[in-house]
């Protein structure tokens, strides 16, 4: 069934730092890790200046959005305490807040305290959140209580064990369902604005992954815009025998057909050839007009 020909529409617009994003055109929003240990880019942002160079050049390349996360949660990564995760973050936040003052702040984390930490002090603008709000209770009713929004990303199981053989009856029907009730539990809790991400690679075998891909623009019943994060993942180095430094051509073609299925956010490592991607599907959708 064709998610047009149902009495369900898309949200593309949300409210972030006082201001309305409009999704009709799909954004792009840099990653930022200030860890040590994240499975692209681990180590490498870890002071003022390099956070500077990296965040000037994502912007200058087009980047609207900056996601920072200071825990990784690439597959087998270890849990830090809320303590660690926001002393890592301060020093990246105090220095965007300086040098970038307009730039929108996501935050990636799944800890309430560290979510509060990063709206209260530096003014992120949304919460993206891998568990979609189910490791911590009380990121559903604060995320409601400051007004900001979320991204809902489906996990199945922890990063130290979700890649441990993960199984689904029909993946695209089981992750639908489960947005369903995520969307339903943060609206209980007052949240107007929220974002879904399937999770690439979050509990998902090969197969799943590309499925998901495949059936994209089924998710867009739910009336969310949809972020997909498939920059240099296993999916695509593994698929074509290469390896994160290798799988930069794979993530633009992947993120190609992740626009034509419906995504309205790329999530991504390599912001210059996203925007690419973002515009030239402009172009391409617009070609029959």
């Amino acid at each position: 069934m064709d998610p047009k020909d149902t009495f369900f529409s898309q949200k593309l617009t949300l409210v972030c730092q006082g201001r309305l994003i409009d999704f009709s055109v799909p954004k792009v929003m840099g990653i930022l890790n200030v860890t040590p240990d994240s499975f692209f880019d681990g180590g490498r942002y870890i002071n003022e200046a390099s956070v500077i160079r990296r965040v000037s050049n994502m912007i200058a390349q087009g980047a609207e959005m900056l996601d920072v996360g200071a825990s990784s949660s690439r597959p087998g990564a270890a849990v830090i305490p809320p303590e660690e995760e926001k002393s890592r973050l301060r020093m990246a936040l105090e220095t965007i807040r300086n040098e970038f003052p307009d730039v929108i702040i996501s935050i990636d984390t799944y800890n309430a305290d560290v979510a509060e930490f990063a709206i209260k002090e530096f003014g992120a603008g949304l919460i993206n959140d891998i568990s979609a709000g189910r490791w911590d209770d009380r990121m559903l009713p604060l995320v409601g209580k400051l007004k900001v929004p979320i991204i809902l990303m489906h996990t199945l199981g922890n990063p130290q064990i979700m890649q441990n053989h993960p199984v689904y009856t029909d993946v695209v029907k089981e992750l639908i369902a489960f947005f369903a009730d995520r969307i339903a539990v943060a609206k209980q809790h007052d949240i107007k604005d929220m974002i879904i991400d399937p999770g690439f690679g979050f509990g998902k075998t090969i197969r799943h992954n590309f499925r998901l891909l495949r059936d994209l623009n089924l998710f867009t019943i739910l009336g969310v815009p949809i972020m997909v994060g498939l920059s240099r993942k296993s999916m695509i180095y593994k698929s074509i025998q290469t390896d994160p430094d290798g799988a930069l051509n794979g993530t633009t073609v992947l993120n190609t057909l992740a626009l034509s299925n419906g995504a309205r956010i790329l999530r991504v490592h390599d912001v210059k050839e996203a925007v690419e991607a973002v515009k030239l599907f402009g172009f391409y959708s617009s070609s029959g007009e």
